[in-house]
């Protein structure tokens, strides 16, 4: 396998934008199955994705900066 390869692949699964990704899609697909067994079948992820983006997204987003930001010590 391509070493340059593997070093970026490495980086972006590292980096705080992917794991953002990941936590973000996370919280949909948990929507998506909420949804879903309201509506007694499928949903699929483009409605949840809408839905939960119009519903809850900036909520998350709010919540999740105030819990991941390092606090800085008062001077």
């Amino acid at each position: 396998m391509n070493p340059q390869k593997t070093e970026g692949t490495d980086l972006v699964k590292n980096s705080i934008l992917y794991k953002e990704f990941l936590a973000e899609r996370e919280e949909i697909l948990r929507h998506k199955w909420i949804e879903s067994e309201k509506a007694g079948k499928d949903i699929g992820f483009e409605r949840a994705l809408l839905d939960w983006i119009v519903k809850y997204r900036s909520g998350w987003r709010n919540e999740r900066t105030k819990t991941q930001t390092p606090r800085m010590p008062a001077n």
